[in-house]
Parts: structure tokens; sequence; C-alpha cells
């Protein structure tokens, strides 16, 4: 029986990296697209076609195709298991962590492709308590990064991957006459820039429109929807929460400088996908991709 699924798990995990790799296919095929214009223009309205199902970029056994980032470690290093699958469940956890003590450890668990067109899927929900020694910003805080570069290309003691995040954001901490309401879904930029209308916006974080505060470890699905250099769509609830264009390397970071010199270009139209490890625990139920392409 034992054996019989192994074996099980094995055909399972061929089909989805099969499923991934002709995804990849696919979307290098629209991948490129975006490189003309000035990338100071919006976007513009065409609208996407499916070309594939949902295809899961986690598996509910493994992290097969998943590589881990942390400070002050190489990539693919996780001696203490941040990122680690329980119970189906893709987990994000620090109960590893003896000294109790957060320590600016920031990571990120990246996924092997480098995606261009496509909309990403996950459902995901805080749990437990934030470790101590962690910043209060990053209470029931956590990210999606799109557009980002390779572990292997970041520093050994880079704390975050140049890319574009999709912001995970649960109630704020109490304290000091605040309240706990905070928006969901937010932009934040390490390393990039992104346009708004017509405005290049140079900010580190931009608020979303979310339709409520999301308090306690309820479940949340969140799409976010990529047309390589164009249109970028953030969603919650199956509503449209924020929306910009044009993604860019910050030559001002130094970070985004040295991969902006690498391509000889500041337009970003792919990129790896990758989740963060901030401090607050988190669980993924589902990850996933359907490709798309331009009309």
């Amino acid at each position: 029986m034992q054996q019989h699924r192994s074996d099980v798990g094995r055909s399972a995990r061929r089909l989805v990296q099969t499923s991934l790799l002709l995804a990849a296919s696919i979307l290098a095929s629209c991948a490129g697209t975006d490189r003309g214009g000035d990338a100071s223009t919006p976007a513009t309205d065409a609208r996407p076609e499916a070309v594939s199902k949902w295809i899961p970029l986690f598996d509910g056994e493994s992290l097969a195709g998943w590589t881990p980032k942390i400070v002050g470690l190489a990539a693919g290093e996780d001696p203490l298991r941040t990122f680690r699958v329980e119970d189906g469940l893709l987990t994000v956890s620090y109960d590893g962590y003896g000294d109790g003590t957060f320590d600016g450890r920031f990571g990120h668990l990246f996924h092997e492709l480098e995606l261009s067109h496509y909309v990403l899927r996950a459902e995901y929900r805080f749990v437990g308590e934030q470790m101590a020694g962690a910043p209060g910003w990053a209470y029931r805080n956590s990210g999606l990064m799109i557009h980002g570069e390779r572990p292997d290309q970041m520093g050994l003691d880079q704390a975050f991957p140049v890319s574009i995040e999709v912001q995970l954001l649960g109630e704020a901490p109490l304290g000091e006459g605040r309240d706990d309401e905070r928006p969901n879904g937010n932009l934040c930029t390490p390393g990039t820039h992104v346009v708004m209308g017509e405005e290049l916006v140079t900010r580190h974080c931009t608020d979303a429109d979310s339709p409520r505060t999301y308090r306690g470890d309820e479940w949340v699905t969140i799409e976010v929807e990529v047309h390589g250099n164009g249109e970028i769509v953030h969603r919650l609830e199956g509503r449209d929460v924020l929306r910009y264009s044009h993604a860019q390397y910050d030559t001002n970071d130094a970070d985004g400088r040295r991969l902006a010199e690498a391509a000889g270009d500041v337009r970003i139209d792919r990129g790896t996908i990758s989740i963060q490890s901030e401090s607050f625990p988190i669980q993924f139920r589902s990850i996933a991709v359907r490709p798309l392409e331009q009309r």
C-alpha cells in the first residue's frame, strides 16, 4: 500500500510538472510582445483570452518546484524549515527558530517558472502569533511577489527580491489609540516602479480599494491578472481593488539598477513568483496560475 501511494504521488507530481512546462511554453510565446512603447504611458485596453485551465503551482504534498531564499543563507537553504507542507497546506512557520526571535531573517519561497501573461490565484490565511523582535508593520503581513528576480540572483543578505509585491494584510495591531482597520491587496515595489494613469509612481507602497479589513484566521482568495509589461490588476472577492501598468526597475535602487544594467532595459515583462516569510505565520491551501494571451 505504501509503495502504491508513492507511485501515485510521483505520477501526480509528473502530471503537474508536465502541465507547468506546457504553460511555460505558452507563456514564453506571449512574452516579449510588451517591449515596445513608452514605459511612461498607460496600458492598452486589450483584454486577455484564457489559453489553458488553472495549473497548480503547489501540489498539496511537497515543495516540488519551489526554492527558499532567506537572509544570510544561500538559495535553497532552509535549515529551520520556515517553509514546509503541513496537513496539505503550504505553511510558513517559525517554530523551528529556537531563540524565539525573528532577527531580520526575511525570506521568500520562489517557484521555478518565470512567467509573463497569466492570472495568479491563491487562497491563504494568517495563523498563530507574530515572532518576537519583528517590526510592527509586519504584523499579519505577507505578500505574493510577481515579476521577480530569481533566488540565485539575490545577494546573501538581500532582504527582498526586486519585484512587484501584492501585499497580503490582516488587521493592524491595536494600541496607542489606533484601530485595526487596514486595507488588503496593496502594492509595494522593492527595487521597482509602476505607472498609474500617466504618472510614474515612485512611492514604496500604494493602498488598494479593499472591500473590508480581513480579521482572524479566515481564508482569503486573491487574484492577480498580469499582462507582461502592460496592465496588472489586483482582485479580492472577485472585485478589482487596484490596477497599474508598466513595471520597471528603479535605477536609484542598487539592486534594481543591477538588474536593469544586466537586462539593458528598465522595463519588466516577466519574472518569478514568490511568497514571503515576514515574521507572521501564514498558510496557503492553493496557489495556481491560468496562462493568458493578448489579442
